[in-house]
């Protein structure tokens, strides 16, 4: 049992980057998935923009696998077939279910990363900055997206609730295999 105050195991380091690795690229292929169905849409730019993020995040937790000699999740190909197929079912769904998709995904991150950097403390300064600093991104595609009328979809409730339990599925998974 983990108390107040205790560092982080060495497992617990690397179920994180696990875990981080895996979502980082699970949104890249949603962002695929909403592109390939809404690729010349008035959203795609913002679309793009990103996903270029996400892939900086995903590059950057690749690094960190390796450097710490943690290998990725087990479920990595599900979470391949799994983040493409969540983007183009809500990009079918037209734009703002896409940018619902952006917003339940990211209000996820945002409680997981904020967990994560707390659990860090000081123990390991510089993973802390590189999770507050991809948290303080996934916080802007988040209000990107709502700015991109992701409130006003019909189904946002729907699409928001089914994402976030997907999310909290996948970030729990994550971490176990």
């Amino acid at each position: 049992m983990r108390l107040p105050g205790d560092r982080p195991s060495e497992d617990e380091l690397a179920r994180m980057l696990r875990v981080d690795h895996a979502g980082e690229y699970g949104a890249t292929r949603i962002y695929e998935g909403q592109l390939e169905v809404l690729g010349r849409c008035r959203a795609a730019g913002a679309i793009r923009r990103m996903a270029e993020a996400e892939k900086r995040h995903l590059a950057r937790f690749e690094t960190l696998l390796h450097e710490r000699r943690v290998r990725p999740t087990l479920l990595h190909p599900l979470w391949n077939v799994a983040g493409y197929a969540l983007g183009v079912a809500t990009a079918l769904l037209g734009e703002q279910a896409a940018m619902a998709c952006t917003v339940a995904v990211e209000e996820v991150i945002d409680e997981h990363y904020q967990a994560q950097a707390a659990i860090l403390g000081e123990d390991d300064p510089a993973l802390r900055e590189t999770i507050l600093s991809f948290r303080d991104d996934e916080i802007a595609h988040r209000d990107l997206a709502v700015t991109r009328g992701a409130e006003e979809s019909p189904a946002y409730d729907l699409i928001s609730a089914v994402v976030k339990t997907g999310s909290r599925v996948a970030i729990w998974l994550s971490t176990r295999l």
